[in-house]
Order: structure tokens, then C-alpha cells, then sequence
């Protein structure tokens, strides 16, 4: 816990395109990051991450949204429903595999108790996962119902807490200690400024793929410990492949989108993901979901009410011809999500003795010089 860790820029990794104010998903106006993190005794490192697109006030109120599976061995309910009406209207919660329940529950119990006129209808909670058994008792009852209300009221604005916290806690990614992770960039649109955030629980990726700002370093890297890529299987237990875990992503903009303009911010998601050096295993569950916060009045889908009024809704949106700068802001701000978690996270010891040793972050900066970097 007392290792020097640094955000990626920090470091000068060398990342293209400009960030905003923190660098992370809570420079869209209106969105905010809560975590509950769940340290205790030898097994449990765990926890929940709760993302408001419009803060605590705008929960119920609708966001053009969209997702995309780059591979589906995972979960994140709701889905269904962001794919046949392209809104989204509440916190998006992130967990670990096996807690997808009470935190799902826990998401309606938050909603009924503190936005009761949404609750009567109908609530589709969009709560997804990544597997952190490795190194968290994944089979134990740590995560409660509770702790999704908990992550929701902490949720909050400003600089975002990256590395081993949240549903991140205990979590791998390339190898190294993963986690949560956020970065963000500008995007000039005429004379408008607008805003891309991505956030990341990285779980995915084999140690021998890493690439860092162009540079492959997966195979030159190990830890001072001299831990290997992959962990001997302890106490029979079979051995995870390199590669296996997940990685959830949520993209926010503040742009005015369409529903089917955030899918496709969803499925460049990929390419950010690949700039890191994965080629995807089939063990990893890749889901990723964009959002935007404008045109707060399109999109509802309350119940009508029957005073003979037949309304419409229209909406604002970006052309699809100017979509490219917004894309590669969705590339950018993975990429160095991802490498935000890698040098945030600090090495951690959990569920039967497993160690997982953080990116080494000497070695990194030795070899981006080496390569001219």
C-alpha cells in the first residue's frame, strides 16, 4: 500500500490528443464516480463502483445510450432494454461476478427509497462484472445489497481514485495488478468544446501482449519478486489462462448523440483496448456501454397520461459525417485508462496466499527511453 504510484502522464508516457481539467470521466458535466472498497482479513478484496451520467438529482432522467459486446462472457443487465429503447436512465454499477445479485437489488431498493416516482413503473438496473476470484473468496457474501446504495451516495464529481478500489479492488490486467481507471479527452466541434470520458475495470489481458504508447514490453517486464506471468494453480485449483478475466468500459459524453451514434463510440471501445496490446481471449468478458448527457428531454418512456395530449420529442445531434473526432477521442481516453490503472495500482496479496505484483514502473520508463519514447 505504500508503493509510488503515478497516473501514466505523470510518468510521461507520451498520449496524444488533449484531457480534460482531471483527465477523467467526471470532466463530462453531471457525471459522478462512487466506490465502496472492501479490504478485510486474508480473502476479501472486492468491492462496487457506482457511475451517475447525471449525478444522484438526475437519476430517471434519460440518456441517448448504446452498448456493444466485443466478447460475451460476461454479464451486464439491462442491456435489452438500452438496445430496444437507446436511453438510459439510471446508475450503471460495477462488481464482481458472483455479487451481480445483491448489487442489482440493492440499485432497486436505492431507487424506491429515493426516487419514488420512477420506482412504481418499471427499473432495469445496469449492474456488470469482472471476475476477481484469484485473488477475493469471489464464493463469499462480502458484497451486500447495501454496498450498491453505499457506492451511489458517495458518488461524486472532481478527480477520480484509480488502481485497487471499487469493483476494481481485486482485480488483474496484463498480467500486473488491474483495477479501476479513468481518462478523458477534448474535442473541438466548431465552436463548441465537448467532452469524451472513459472508465475502465481492467481485468483482461496476458502479460506477454502489453504495449505501452507503441512499445511491446510484456515479455521484457517482470516484477522485483520475479513472479511469473502466470501463477502456479495452488491447492489443486486449475489454472487461469493468461488473457482470462473481463474489462467493462463506460464511455459519457457530453456531445448530443443519438442512441445509435453511442453504440458506435461503444465498439471503438475495441480499438482503445487493442492499443494496450490485447488480441481478446475467449475467457474475458468485454462489454462496454456509451452514454450521452445531452437532450435531457428526449428519449422518456413514462407510462402516458390520458389528458388527450399527443406529444413529441426531438432531439439535437452531431451528424454523422463529424463523427470521426469523437471516435478517436473514444480510442484515446482507453488507451490510457487502461494504462492509468496499470501504474495506479499497487501489488496486493489475497485469497490463498495469491500475489499479484503491480506494473513495475522503472522498467516501463527504461524501456520507453530505450526505444526513444
Amino acid at each position: 500500500m505504500g508503493e509510488d504510484r503515478k497516473r501514466a502522464r505523470e510518468l510521461g508516457i507520451p498520449l496524444a490528443g488533449e484531457p480534460g481539467p482531471w483527465n477523467a470521466i467526471t470532466d463530462v458535466p453531471g457525471v459522478e464516480v462512487g466506490y465502496v472498497t472492501l479490504v478485510e482479513g486474508e480473502d476479501v478484496r472486492t468491492g462496487v463502483t457506482a457511475l451517475l451520467p447525471r449525478g444522484r438529482d438526475g437519476v430517471g432522467t434519460p440518456c441517448a445510450a448504446g452498448w456493444h459486446s466485443f466478447n460475451g462472457n460476461g454479464e451486464m443487465t439491462g442491456t435489452a432494454w438500452i438496445e430496444e429503447s437507446g436511453s438510459l436512465a439510471v446508475p450503471v454499477v460495477i462488481t464482481n461476478t458472483y455479487a451481480v445479485g445483491p448489487v442489482h437489488r440493492g440499485v432497486v431498493e436505492w431507487v424506491r427509497a429515493n426516487r419514488r416516482g420512477i420506482a412504481p413503473e418499471w427499473l432495469l438496473p445496469v449492474v456488470t462484472e469482472t471476475w476477481d476470484g484469484h485473488l477475493n473468496d469471489i464464493h463469499g457474501s462480502a458484497v451486500e445489497s447495501r454496498h450498491a446504495a453505499d457506492a451511489i451516495e458517495a458518488a461524486a464529481s472532481g478527480p477520480v481514485e484509480e488502481g485497487c478500489v471499487g469493483g476494481g479492488t481485486g482485480m488483474r490486467c496484463h498480467g500486473f495488478k488491474g483495477g479501476s481507471g479513468t481518462a478523458s479527452r477534448v474535442v473541438q466541434y466548431g465552436e463548441d468544446r465537448y467532452t469524451v470520458g472513459a472508465f475502465v475495470q481492467a481485468n483482461f489481458g496476458a502479460r506477454r501482449e502489453l504495449v505501452v504508447a507503441g512499445v511491446t514490453m510484456g515479455r521484457e517486464l517482470s516484477d522485483p519478486a520475479g513472479t511469473p506471468a502466470c501463477e502456479p494453480a495452488l491447492g489443486g485449483e486449475p489454472q487461469v489462462p493468461p488473457g482470462a478475466g473481463s474489462v467493462i468500459v463506460v464511455v459519457a459524453t457530453d456531445a448530443p448523440l443519438l442512441p445509435g451514434q453511442c453504440k458506435a463510440l461503444a465498439r471503438r471501445v475495441t480499438l482503445g483496448l487493442a492499443r494496450t496490446g490485447t488480441t481478446g481471449s475467449h475467457f474475458s468478458g468485454d462489454l462496454f456501454l456509451a452514454f450521452s448527457t445531452a437532450n435531457p428531454s428526449a428519449l422518456t418512456s413514462t407510462f402516458p397520461v390520458d389528458d388527450g395530449s399527443t406529444p413529441y420529442e426531438s432531439m439535437r445531434f452531431v451528424p454523422w459525417g463529424r463523427m470521426d473526432p469523437f471516435y478517436g477521442a473514444v480510442v484515446e481516453s482507453v488507451e490510457e485508462a487502461v494504462l492509468n490503472v496499470l501504474t495506479g495500482a499497487h501489488s496486493m496479496t489475497g485469497r490463498a496466499g495469491h500475489h499479484v505484483p503491480a506494473l513495475p514502473l522503472d522498467q516501463v520508463t527504461e524501456l520507453l527511453a530505450a526505444r526513444g519514447q
